[in-house]
C-alpha cells in the first residue's frame, strides 16, 4: 500500500507521529539509532530531510541507516532539490506557500521534477506553512510567517493547497521553535479543509502533543526532542502516547 493512502486510512480513525531526523545533524549511525528507538516508541514514519542543504550521498546513507535499524518508512522532506534519494519510500513533493522566493514555491519543483519521476518513488503533493516564530526554516525559506493566531490566513492557505490537488498540508512553527502552533489556530485550519493536517514544531512533551492533537492535527511530527535526548525512547513513548490515545 502507498504511504498516502496508509495515511488516508488512518484519517479520523487514529492519529499517526512522524520522527524528523536531519542528515546534517548527525551521522547515519546516529540517525539510525534515533529510528531505531523512535520506531520502539511507536512512531509510524521517519521523515529525512532539513533546512539545511546536505549531499544527496549524505541523504543515501541516512536512508540506508535508518531503514536498516528501524525497519519503518522513510519520507523525503526536502529542503532543497539536492536531498533526494532513490532509496526512500516516498518524498513529499511540496511547496512553501507563504515564501517570498519562487524557489521555494516552484522553482526547486521544476528543477527536479523529471529526476524525481524517473526514480519510481512515490510522490505525495504538499503544502507547508510556516507560521511564527519560523526559526531556521522560516528564515532560509524567506517565509512570510504567518502569525500565530491568524486563523484567517491559516485557512486560507490551506485551503488553497487543497483546492491545488494538495494531498496533505503541514503547518510548521519550526524546529526549535519555543512553542507549537495554538490549538484554535490549527483547529480553524482543520476545520477549512478535508485533507489530512501535519503540525509540526514546538512539540516536546506529552502535553503538547494532546493538544494540537485534539484540536485536529491527524499526523504529529517531533525532531529535535529526539535528537536532543539522552534516551530517545524514554523521551518519545509518553508524547506518542499522549497523541494516539
Amino acid at each position: 500500500m502507498k504511504i498516502i493512502d496508509e495515511i488516508l486510512a488512518a484519517k479520523g480513525r487514529r492519529k499517526l507521529h512522524m520522527t524528523l531526523i536531519d542528515p546534517a545533524s548527525q551521522t547515519s549511525e546516529k540517525a539510525g539509532n534515533i529510528a531505531r528507538e523512535a520506531g520502539m516508541a511507536g512512531s509510524d514514519y521517519i521523515l529525512i530531510g532539513g533546512s539545511t542543504s546536505v549531499s544527496s550521498d549524505m541523504v543515501d546513507s541516512t536512508v540506508n541507516e535508518v531503514k536498516k535499524a528501524s525497519g519503518l518508512k522513510t519520507i523525503l522532506f526536502p529542503g532543497s532539490n539536492e536531498m533526494i534519494s532513490r532509496k526512500a519510500d516516498a518524498i513529499l513533493f511540496m511547496s512553501l506557500l507563504n515564501s517570498r522566493n519562487i524557489k521555494f514555491i516552484m522553482g526547486y519543483q521544476v528543477a527536479s521534477s523529471l529526476f524525481v519521476k524517473s526514480l519510481g518513488i512515490e510522490t505525495i503533493p504538499m503544502g507547508y506553512v510556516v507560521f511564527e516564530p519560523g526559526m531556521t526554516v522560516g528564515k532560509v525559506g524567506e517565509a512570510n510567517l504567518v502569525g500565530r493566531d491568524d486563523k484567517k490566513l491559516a485557512s486560507s492557505y490551506v485551503a488553497a493547497a487543497e483546492l491545488l490537488g494538495m494531498k496533505l498540508v503541514y503547518l510548521e512553527a519550526g524546529s526549535g521553535a519555543p512553542q507549537h502552533i495554538p490549538p484554535e489556530t490549527i483547529r480553524a485550519a482543520k476545520n477549512a479543509i478535508s485533507i489530512p493536517v501535519i503540525v509540526g514544531g514546538g512539540i516536546r512533551t506529552p502535553e503538547a502533543a494532546e493538544a494540537v492533537s485534539r484540536a485536529g492535527a491527524d499526523i504529529v511530527v517531533t525532531g529535535t526532542v529526539a535528537e536532543r535526548a539522552s534516551s530517545i525512547l524514554d523521551s518519545l513513548t509518553p508524547i506518542i502516547k499522549a497523541l494516539k490515545e
